[in-house]
């Protein structure tokens, strides 16, 4: 089943830029066979399983379909488990995301129902609710029917086996006959066979299958870390491993570009890939990747279709992907022509449970591991230049080196003193970043949630507030609005920056300068 790109699909401008914001590039096989079918308003069997991007398949044509202007019922969907309907409920709302005017409301057991019935008195035109609270519902008379165009049965095969089949038929048939059914079920028992044939008029069916694959010679890593704190376990990572080529998978094509520009700020020789590039400019970077002259390459999965690379030795799942194959191939870019690789991949707290999904899914295991710590890095470091020096001995040709080793030593130095000088000028790690991951942001007299950095240069070096926000935007790849209160004095400068950005600004300010002059920046003293 080929895949079609989200454009082909005919969606509204909102639908598409929301689908562009959750990182989708093209649509998944039950997305592709299901929505042009919804949309023609067939009615529809899917048979899928969790993980396949059916919510999506069903949710916008949903969405499509609710007429904003309308407040009364139009759509409902009906989930097993309080947990699948708020999971449902909110990739509904990240998809309406541009869509004003559309209102939904998530109803299930274990919540108080007078807030429900307040929500739904306020006019909602989708409901995503479990069978039995629609019911209490529907009994109340806070819920009524008559208006419903579209009703979606999620994972109909749980909801028949927790015993709602009673719980749906009555809501099924309190539905308008005119109404278009879709159904979404992993498995087609007959239970399910007989609900479609009394509630659906010639439905199509579609089908997708998940590939039982593995995945042999690679190791398989996690880490459970912050959104914010990403950047440095990837470099920090890469530092210690040291592989000879990489990529960073990414989810969108915004972010791909905002993790280049970031690891080229620090140092690293790393290139973007994505779809908005022409084919020249991809010709050109692939180019640089397969001699070696990028060491990184920074992509979204579209973008990385078809690199055959066989000496990558790391993969990086920057963002998880939205899609389970995906990861598959994703980490299928490693590994190859009988050699070993490493995936790593970035686990942002609910993404666990995507994880999880994953590693059901291709039967592999993924072992969750702490972040290095800096000190780790050194150690890795460490015994590689160990290793290196061994090879070194074992050449020999070592004379000339050996009197200068013992010119030191006639200045009193031991040769174990010169070793290890030697070993801590090839290892040590960045000092002024240890430092910074330590400092103290508290206490810089910043507006809240902002902090207040000093920079030793002012008017006297003609410099403006453009010249301060121009340098940080371009240099961390931090949006200028971001950028708080400016002052500028004859000879320093303060700035606020956002928390979340200000180790970054740091860290990487201290590398470059503003208007041609080398800076000092740090946090600033409380006013």
């Amino acid at each position: 089943m080929q895949k079609l790109r989200f454009e082909e699909l005919n969606l509204s401008k909102e639908l598409q830029k929301a689908v562009e914001d959750m990182g989708f590039e093209e649509a998944s096989p039950i997305q592709s066979q299901a929505i042009p079918y919804i949309f023609e308003k067939k009615d529809v069997i899917g048979q899928a399983q969790t993980g396949t991007g059916k919510t999506a398949a069903f949710g916008i044509p949903v969405l499509e379909m609710v007429d904003p202007f309308d407040k009364k019922l139009q759509a409902v969907i009906l989930c097993p488990t309080r947990e699948l309907a708020i999971q449902v409920s909110e990739e509904l709302r990240k998809l309406s995301k541009y869509k004003h005017g559309i209102k939904m409301l998530p109803i299930y057991g274990g919540q108080p129902i007078d807030r429900q019935i307040r929500g739904l008195k306020g006019g909602v035109q989708i409901i995503i609710g479990t069978p039995g609270r629609v019911m209490d519902h529907m009994n109340r008379r806070t819920l009524k029917m008559e208006t419903v165009k579209m009703v979606v049965l999620d994972e109909a095969d749980e909801m028949l086996d927790m015993g709602f089949r009673e719980d749906i038929e009555t809501i099924l048939a309190e539905v308008p006959d005119q109404r278009q059914t879709i159904l979404f079920s992993a498995t087609m028992p007959k239970p399910i066979i007989d609900l479609t044939q009394k509630f659906q008029k010639n439905p199509i069916f579609v089908k997708v299958v998940h590939k039982q694959l593995t995945v042999p010679q690679i190791e398989q890593i996690y880490f459970e870390i912050r959104e914010k704190d990403k950047l440095d376990v990837l470099t920090r990572l890469v530092d210690m491993h040291n592989p000879k080529l990489s990529i960073v998978f990414c989810n969108t094509k915004k972010r791909v570009d905002e993790v280049v520009a970031t690891l080229q700020t620090r140092g690293y020789s790393a290139e973007g890939l994505h779809g908005d590039m022409k084919q020249t400019q991809r010709d050109r970077v692939m180019s640089k990747f397969r001699n070696g002259t990028v060491e990184i390459l920074v992509a979204t999965d579209v973008a990385a279709r078809g690199i055959d690379v066989d000496n990558i030795e790391a993969v990086f799942n920057y963002d998880l992907p939205q899609d389970e194959e995906y990861y598959v191939h994703r980490i299928g870019r490693t590994g190859r022509a009988g050699r070993t690789g490493r995936a790593f991949t970035f686990v942002v707290g609910k993404d666990i449970y995507k994880l999880r999904d994953i590693q059901q899914y291709a039967n592999i295991k993924v072992v969750l591991q702490k972040v290095p710590s800096s000190i780790d890095v050194e150690e890795i470091k460490a015994s590689s230049f160990l290793e290196k020096i061994k090879g070194v001995i074992e050449e020999g040709r070592l004379g000339k080196y050996v009197n200068y080793v013992e010119r030191l030593m006639e200045e009193d130095f031991t040769s174990l003193d010169i070793a290890a000088a030697l070993i801590k000028m090839s290892i040590k790690p960045d000092v002024k970043e240890d430092q910074i991951q330590a400092v103290d942001f508290d206490n810089t007299g910043a507006e809240m949630g902002m902090v207040r950095l000093f920079i030793n240069v002012g008017r006297n070096q003609k410099i403006s507030a453009k010249d301060i926000v121009g340098s940080i935007a371009e240099y961390t790849g931090m949006s200028g609005s971001l950028i708080g209160a400016i002052r500028i004095f004859d000879k320093y400068t303060f700035v606020e920056v956002p928390r979340e950005h200000a180790k970054d600004v740091l860290m990487i300010m201290r590398n470059n300068k503003i208007k041609g002059n080398k800076i000092n920046i740090e946090p600033a003293n409380k006013r």
